[in-house]
Formats: C-alpha cells, sequence, structure tokens
C-alpha cells in the first residue's frame, strides 16, 4: 500500500514538473494544408501570440496532402511532449469515416487541446438559376432532378459534407464536382459551369458582393456578422442543417494530462487578446475558449455526425 501511494506522488510530482517546465524548447505547429488560407491564417495569428506568451518561438510547419492526412499523421506519431500540435478543420473526423484506409485513428492516435473558433459555411448559386432563396432551390432541384452539380473545395472537404447533407435533408439529386481548392470552385460556379457550391464565407464572399454569385443561406445556428441579412438554413425551415467549419488543436495521445491542460489555457489565454480576435473576424471565424474535455465532446459529436452522413451517401472512398 505504502509503495503503491509513493509511486503515484511521483506520478504526479513528474506530471507536474512536465508541465512547469513545457515548453523547454520550440513548439512545432504543424498546418496540414498549404500556406495561404484559413487555416494557414489562423494558425500563423495563434502561434504568434502563444510565442509572446511562452517565451519560446512557434514554428509554423506547413504540411499539405491527402486532405490534411499527411500532416496528422505526422504529429500523431510524434513525441508527445506537447511540442509538436496540429491545427486542422473538420476534415480531422471526416476522414477516419470516408476515407477506407486513413493514415490516422482518431481517437487512438490524437488528443484534444482546444476547439478555438468557428465559422459558418455559406450556400450559393449561379445568379442564372431561378432560386433566391433555399425552397426555391429545393423545388427547382425536384423538379429537375439529376440537372444541378453542386462544387466543392474537394472530397471530403467540409463544403462536400454540407453539400451531401443538403441532400439528404432535403430529399434532392444533385452531382458532386470536386475541385482543389475554393478559389477554382468559385470561379467555375461564378462562370456558370457549375450551378450550386457551398464555401466558406472568406472564399464567397468576393463573388457576392459583386453579385457574381447570389447567397442563398448560413450554415451557422445564427447569422454571420458578415452576412447579415442573409438566413440561416435554421431560419428557412432546416432545423437540422448545421454545419460548423471549426478549427481544433491536436496532441499525440499519450501526451501527458497537464501539459494538455497548461497548452489549452495558454490557448484558450490567447483567444481573449483583442488583436488575436480581431484578426480571426478578418477570416470569418468566431473564437471558441473552452475545457480540453469541451473540446474532445465536440469532436466526438461531430465525427458521429458526418459517419452518419457518409454511410446514408454512400460516400466511403476507396
Amino acid at each position: 500500500m505504502l509503495r503503491s501511494l509513493i509511486c503515484t506522488f511521483a506520478l504526479v510530482a513528474a506530471t507536474d514538473a512536465a508541465a512547469q517546465s513545457w515548453p523547454s524548447r520550440q513548439i512545432q505547429l504543424v498546418v496540414p494544408y498549404a500556406p495561404g488560407g484559413v487555416v494557414d491564417f489562423i494558425g500563423r495569428t495563434l502561434g504568434q501570440r502563444l510565442a509572446q506568451q511562452l517565451g519560446q518561438p512557434v514554428v509554423i510547419d506547413n504540411r499539405p496532402g491527402a486532405g490534411g492526412m499527411i500532416g496528422i499523421e505526422y504529429t500523431a506519431r510524434s513525441t508527445a511532449d506537447g511540442h509538436t500540435i496540429v491545427l486542422m478543420d473538420p476534415a480531422v473526423v471526416i476522414n477516419p469515416v470516408l476515407q477506407e484506409k486513413p493514415l490516422y485513428d482518431l481517437f487512438k492516435d490524437l488528443a484534444t487541446v482546444a476547439v478555438i473558433g468557428h465559422s459558418p459555411l455559406v450556400l450559393t448559386v449561379n445568379p442564372q438559376l431561378p432560386a433566391r432563396d433555399v425552397a426555391e432551390l429545393v423545388q427547382y432541384a425536384k423538379a429537375n432532378p439529376g440537372k444541378l452539380n453542386f462544387a466543392s473545395a474537394g472530397i471530403g472537404t467540409t463544403p462536400h459534407m454540407a453539400g451531401e447533407l443538403l441532400k439528404i435533408r432535403a430529399g434532392i439529386d444533385m452531382t458532386h464536382v470536386p475541385y482543389k481548392g475554393s478559389g477554382p470552385a468559385m470561379a467555375d460556379l461564378a462562370a456558370g459551369q457549375v450551378q450550386v457550391g457551398f464555401s466558406s464565407i472568406t472564399g464567397a464572399l468576393p463573388f457576392i458582393k459583386d453579385a457574381r454569385l447570389r447567397a442563398l443561406a448560413t450554415s451557422g445556428a445564427k447569422r454571420s456578422p458578415a452576412l447579415p441579412d442573409l438566413p440561416t438554413f435554421i431560419e428557412a425551415g432546416y432545423a437540422d442543417i448545421e454545419v460548423d467549419l471549426w478549427l481544433g488543436v491536436f496532441a499525440p495521445i499519450n501526451t501527458p494530462t497537464a501539459v494538455l491542460r497548461r497548452l489549452n489555457a495558454e490557448i484558450n489565454g490567447a483567444l481573449g487578446d483583442a488583436s488575436v480576435a480581431a484578426a480571426f473576424a478578418k477570416v470569418g471565424v468566431e473564437p471558441h475558449a473552452a475545457s480540453a474535455e469541451e473540446g474532445a465532446r465536440f469532436v466526438r459529436a461531430e465525427h458521429d455526425k458526418w459517419a452518419q452522413v457518409v454511410t446514408r451517401a454512400r460516400l466511403r472512398a476507396k
């Protein structure tokens, strides 16, 4: 009994010491996409603030490829000491349920550090399509089955999943046309090569502002400050269509709990900084400070939601 207590106290002391000594060197913040996108921008904004708080450099390591799986796998296989973390969007939960041979196991390889921000998608159509709201789009799709194509930033991306969710909930038929990024997707949508598309608000806003695209709805629980006059799907009568382009920070699974808590606290501190909030707002992301446990519950719920969509839509990739 005494030996057991001594071992327990020793373990607690070692864990606390690890948290107090962290970080002992630079932190590697992996971004599984190429430079220039929203995830990269948010990563650099967060990294800069964390470096100021911690007194250690935070190096952004762009490792794009395979829908984000290259960077995620690299992080999962890294030393679990809190010095290598990854920033990822919902593809982190979509890949494991979509891909036949994913490069990581979401729950066996990764620990949720924090869900740091939320941003809705926007549904847009080519202005030539006779649909000025969601109801008219659904009506047109049902009257013209198989004639609509919807664009996304790629297979397994959140815009792709949002389109599949709309098809299921509204009972309509549209053909998915994947692109290599939201830029080409929005360009072809504006040119009339496809008729419908989901996108981040940042990717679609320039096209909406100059009337090259018509926006029908946003996918959040509330209206977006960037498009305050545009209704949500919930307001349009689809309470079960809520799609969040969230961002989360993850660490290797065996990272000490005390280090994860310290990471979470430092990230939450950064999110409370006014300059960070202002930078996030520029790309339509609302900061979200919460515990690692709350983040883990959210990630599990997102995984389960998209697993159901993948199954119902028969999307599993090979």
